[in-house]
């Protein structure tokens, strides 16, 4: 989960012509929003200062780079056992399930393999020697995981980085649900979660980016009143080398990106967690992205 140390944490406030207010501040390593279609009172605006506080405290919490959370706790403890309080146990039980529904194509032990990989956009890529070594610190079915006792080998680390953000937004839209707010929306750098329509009735208008040209234009809308939607792809994070693309998710099983995957993956579902692994599900599915999602009866959009 992204997030750097030290990062000045501002929020910005607005009323929006279209008749809801806006909360809007940087974390989890990208822009962070949320909206609740109301008119402007103190409650209103307190509730969204209050998704940016929860917000911050899961990426102190579970942010790689802050050396006072959990993962960083479990990442330095050099081949000792760590047990873990109840919430971070719950995502690594959710991370667990993740790796075995994707017979093992999702592990949060392969971010160590961020040590070789730079997805910059440049044209340059690692040697397969070096992927092979860090490679060796990779794979779940190393870790010894007895709730709430986490384990790792030495040289080991977790990154739930592909779950986090999912959670923070989730997290966030409960905690507005529970003050009241249904008729509101978070959106963390394009995953995001409805409580319900707008007071009007109306759903919330969603527009999908197109990973061949992002920007203001969107490829394509979706209404939604109520749940969640996910999307994964390689728009910003990639390799371009020897005539070939290579996106920035990778396989832990070989250490390198996912051939033939869909440029971008959106999905519908009723949690950001549920909608985030399905998309990242897909992106590892390569090819077979559409014949999965098909199996799945999920409303999904995956661009080529």
């Amino acid at each position: 989960m992204p997030g750097g140390v030290g990062a000045k944490r501002e929020v910005f406030l607005s009323l929006e012509g279209e008749g809801y207010i806006r909360v809007y501040f940087q974390a989890l390593g990208g822009p962070c929003e949320a909206l609740i279609d109301a008119d402007d009172k103190p409650e209103v605006r307190s509730a969204l200062m209050a998704v940016a506080d929860e917000v911050w405290r899961i990426e102190d919490k579970f942010s790689r780079y802050k050396p006072t959370g959990v993962v960083h706790q479990v990442n330095s403890a050099n081949g000792e056992e760590i047990q873990l309080d109840d919430e971070s146990s719950g995502l690594i039980d959710y991370a667990d399930t993740c790796h075995r529904l994707s017979g093992g194509s999702f592990d949060i032990t392969s971010g160590v393999l961020r040590r070789v990989w730079r997805f910059d956009g440049s044209k340059a890529l690692p040697a397969r020697k070096a992927v092979d070594k860090v490679l060796a610190h990779v794979g779940w079915h190393k870790v010894r995981w007895q709730k709430p006792c986490l384990r790792l080998r030495a040289g080991m680390e977790i990154d739930l980085g592909g779950i986090g953000k999912e959670y923070a937004v989730d997290r966030a839209a409960l905690l507005l649900e529970h003050l009241g707010f249904k008729a509101s929306l978070v959106n963390f750098g394009g995953d995001l979660r409805v409580n319900g329509p707008r007071r009007n009735g109306d759903p919330w208008m969603i527009g999908i980016d197109n990973p061949r040209d992002t920007g203001p234009d969107y490829l394509d809308g979706r209404p939604i009143a109520s749940g969640a939607m996910a999307t994964s792809g390689d728009a910003r994070r990639f390799i371009l080398a020897k005539g070939r693309r290579y996106g920035h998710i990778l396989d832990p099983r070989t250490g390198w990106p996912v051939r033939d995957a869909p440029r971008s993956v959106t999905v519908q579902a009723p949690t950001c967690l549920e909608a985030g692994m399905l998309a990242t599900f897909g992106i590892l599915k390569g090819a077979d992205a559409e014949q999965f999602f098909q199996s799945q009866g999920v409303p999904h959009l995956v661009i080529r």
